[in-house]
């Protein structure tokens, strides 16, 4: 786009209509015609259908669905059956969770206003906001929403409120004067922008961009370019599921060929290798995935994080960046006063006192010069003039009395080219005109100053002492007002020539201050191996200023603006961002680029923000966290969490479930996986030693059903710990299968799979084939239901209160209990899942081979432990 703000309002009415006039009709038609409706463009989305097919397209998936087809042509019903209703419920599940999440561009639609009003043919008309066109002359007032993009023509103290787009908490006071050289956005002060609205003052300007070509189009066509991450736990599952397919197919294979070497019919040999596999494969393992992340969101949203895509509670866990908007996400998104300068004297707000004749002059002042309200909590008027009257309120000066007690008499409404404002009061007798401003303006109308009370000349001295305050607050990121009055001999009707001789009153400092939560939460993320980075439109004084006070600034060298890396290559870029902590004046473009060099440097990165302008980053990032109460539906949906309290500590607590999540996870695929090791090493043991088939398929179904999904899920619910926050975040790259991880699934199969094969080998000699099948099926059932306890940590838990704390794993393990005896004991299910009656005698052998897994296995990790 032109950079319409270095060109007077002639040159752009030359260059956008051809001419110095306004639109006529035909004119407006025939634009119309031209550049299209002032809409948001969507893209082709997927259907429902596609979606839900696309879920099939994971390998595990798709070995099951083959391993189904064939229990069908073989006769195996039951086997097709179950696997097919999980992989169906699995892809459900998935289909739900993105059409969810497609919903950006329809709330970005919502930013525009539903009508404007425009000159055309010389006629003000009122028409829907899609068919304002290029050229066109809106006319705007307070409370109007701008429609397209647009370059201002008239201007009556216009203020527009553009957080939306910039992050900028303060309304933006507009010119229509010419500005020179590159501009970013929030300073280009002489262009409206879509998507802003008017807080104060009227004016006009010409439409330069509708639709796409406006900046909220801009920030429609990047979220439309920008693909959503997959999480560290997605990414490994992936890998992890293609790998144990095709080991498991090696495996079961390998036992097809052997049974076949030995003789058994082919048809009984191929519906063993694939009962083998079905109980190999955890084909579970996502369903388990997750209904533990979906008791994870349970839990979030109860600590005011509600979570948008399952994903994003694991991926919390990993996230070694946070990049942070600044208002309304680590500030409170309202300005404050801070301070008093009164009488040579800087008081903080906490220490001022409505009983100093002084301080209540000044308060007083800046209640009766000033436009705004706040009535019943509402708050109506500039947010630097709501400041004014909160603080009132907080001393026991409330605005509506004091205005009834000094009523207005007369006024100077503020204008961007005085930067003043006045007001006439009868206070006390004496007709007094307020006037409040910018220092460096007001200071050049002064020539008294009060001091204990009395009117003193204004000396060069006391402009020193002014001038140096002012750089004080302004340096500590502070927006400064100046006051001063002056006492007429009667009652007037105000101009600008009064605002001359003036007595300087004080000075009062106010900000956007830092959520109070926000300094411990930046310390827990410091804490966590979690580098936070501010990233803002607002100007970097500010966002210095408040990075320093919550931890994330240590020094002004690790601050910079959007236009230090405006030219900066990606691979600059990589290298630039390892020493900044805040970055200040920055476009949507910057941020999309911050997050990618950060994942580029292998992080997964975070992103917070609440407006418009985040919404790209919040979904090129790896984990996007909206604002719930402040944030727009645009950043919501693109988000993968809302937090809805606003509260940048509550992404602390996010991460701590985050990784609690996962470790259960991981924890849970570490129990089946040990299970299935144990179950494959005793049928390959039985197939190379030339011993009958140790397990009928029907026993890996019920073991695949039932012993395997609750004790799994169960561990998925284990008690969330604080001792997760300290450890660093887990390389991106790391695998699931991670040297220990393998080592302790392999100890534990072995222990399982040996005290399976000894039941087998007991029963076998005593009772024959189908005796030994069945103590194996019991050992193997009952061993899984304890290993579930040994699953709960990488430690020892046999003797600590953790062994009780989770009840949900107590209830599956008492369930699988009473199943697998409830199969063993009554006669009528023997023949429907092929077992042989037992002794008692070996009945209990199967209880005390099963139960031996557990001190072994807890002496292993005591030792193992030791070790590290």
């Amino acid at each position: 786009m032109k950079n319409y703000y270095t060109l007077s309002k002639e040159e752009v009415m030359e260059q956008v209509n051809g001419s110095s006039e306004y639109l006529t009709t035909d004119a407006a038609i025939a634009n119309q015609n031209k550049y299209g409706k002032n809409v948001l463009v969507e893209g082709k989305k997927k259907s429902t259908l596609q979606i839900f097919l696309e879920q099939f397209k994971d390998f595990l998936v798709i070995i099951l669905i083959v391993a189904a087809v064939v229990s069908g042509f073989l006769g195996d019903i039951e086997s097709t059956i179950v696997i097919l209703v999980v992989i169906t419920i699995n892809a459900i599940l998935g289909t739900v969770q993105t059409l969810k999440a497609e919903q950006s561009l329809d709330s970005l639609k919502t930013l525009s206003a539903p009508s404007a009003k425009v000159m055309r043919d010389g006629i003000v008309h009122e028409i829907p906001s899609a068919e304002v066109t290029i050229g066109d002359l809106v006319v705007l007032e307070a409370g109007n929403y701008i429609p397209a993009d647009g370059r201002i023509i008239e201007n009556a103290s216009l203020k527009i409120n553009e957080s939306a787009l910039t992050g900028e908490s303060v309304s933006v006071e507009k010119t229509d004067q010419v500005l020179s050289g590159e501009k970013p956005l929030g300073d280009q002060t002489n262009m409206l922008f879509s998507g802003s609205f008017v807080t104060y003052g009227r004016g006009s300007f010409l439409v330069t961009a509708i639709g796409m070509e406006t900046e909220v189009g801009k920030i429609a066509s990047l979220l439309k370019s920008t693909s959503e991450k997959k999480t560290p736990l997605q990414v490994n599952l992936d890998n992890f599921g293609q790998k144990l397919s095709i080991l498991i197919l090696v495996v079961c294979a390998l036992v097809f060929g052997i049974n076949i070497f030995r003789g058994n019919p082919i048809g009984d040999s191929f519906l063993f290798a694939i009962a083998l596999a079905v109980a190999a494969i955890p084909e579970a393992l996502s369903s388990i995935v997750t209904i533990v992340l979906s008791f994870g969101t349970q839990k979030m949203a109860a600590e005011h994080a509600i979570v948008r895509k399952l994903q994003a509670v694991e991926g919390l866990g990993s996230v070694s960046i946070i990049c942070s908007d600044k208002t309304g996400t680590l500030t409170q998104n309202k300005m404050t006063v801070e301070h008093y300068y009164i009488d040579g004297k800087n008081i903080a707000a906490k220490d001022i006192d409505s009983g100093d004749s002084y301080q209540k002059q000044l308060l007083y002042s800046s209640i009766l010069c000033n436009d705004s309200t706040n009535l019943d909590g509402k708050e109506i008027g500039d947010p630097t003039e709501t400041a004014l009257i909160n603080l009132g309120d907080k001393v026991g000066v409330a605005a509506l009395p004091t205005r009834a007690k000094f009523p207005r008499i007369s006024e100077i409404p503020f204008d961007s080219d005085r930067k003043l404002m006045s007001t006439l009061h009868n206070i006390d007798g004496r007709i007094i005109m307020i006037t409040k401003g910018a220092v460096d303006v007001l200071s050049n109308r002064l020539t008294s100053i009060q001091k204990k009370g009395e009117a003193c000349p204004f000396t060069p001295e006391d402009a020193e002492d002014l001038a140096v305050m002012n750089e004080h607050y302004s340096m500590n990121g502070l927006r400064v007002l100046a006051f001063a009055y002056k006492v007429l001999p009667a009652p007037a009707s105000l101009s600008v020539d009064f605002e001359d001789d003036l007595t300087f009153l004080g000075l009062i400092a106010m900000m956007d201050p830092p959520r109070e939560e926000s300094a411990e939460a930046v310390s827990k993320c410091i804490q966590a191996g979690i580098k936070p980075i501010m990233i803002t439109g607002d100007h970097k004084i500010t966002a210095a200023a408040i990075a320093k006070r919550i931890g994330i600034l240590k020094d002004i060298s690790e601050a910079c603006e959007g236009a230090d890396i405006e030219n900066l290559s990606d691979a600059e870029l990589e290298n630039f961002v390892e020493h900044i902590s805040v970055y200040a004046r920055v476009s949507p473009e910057h941020k999309i680029r911050i997050v990618r060099a950060w994942q580029n440097k292998g992080n997964i990165v975070s992103m917070t923000g609440d407006g418009v302008n985040d919404a790209p980053a919040l979904k090129q990032a790896d984990i996007g966290v909206a604002m719930g109460i402040t944030g727009s539906e645009v950043a919501k949906d693109a988000a993968s969490m809302v937090l809805t309290d606003d509260n940048f500590a509550t992404i602390v607590k996010a991460v701590e479930n985050g990784r609690n999540v996962y470790a259960n996870i991981k924890n849970s695929i570490k129990f089946l996986l040990s299970g299935n090791f144990g179950a494959i090493l005793a049928v390959l043991y039985a197939s190379i030693m030339a011993l009958p088939v140790p397990f009928a398929p029907v026993h890996l179904l019920f073991i695949n059903l039932l012993t395997d999904s609750l004790p799994a899920i169960a561990l998925g619910l284990e008690p969330h710990t604080g001792d997760v926050m300290k450890e660093k975040p887990r390389p991106k790259n790391e695998s699931i299968l991670t040297k220990d991880f393998l080592v302790g699934i392999g100890v534990e199969g072995l222990s399982i799979g040996a005290t399976t094969m000894i039941a087998f080998l007991l029963g076998n000699s005593a009772g024959g084939a189908a005796v030994g099948s069945t103590m194996a099926f019991g050992t193997l059932c009952m061993a899984r239901l304890v290993h579930g306890f040994n699953s709960k940590s990488d430690h020892p838990v046999i003797f600590t209160r953790k062994f009780f704390n989770n009840k949900f794993l107590i209830g599956a393990f008492l369930i699988g209990f009473v199943l697998i005896n409830a199969v063993l004991l009554t006669p009528g299910l023997h023949s429907v899942f092929k077992v042989a009656d037992l002794s008692m005698q070996q009945l209990f052998t199967v209880y005390g081979l099963a139960l031996v897994n557990l001190p072994v296995i807890q002496v292993l990790k005591a030792i193992r432990s030791r070790r590290k």
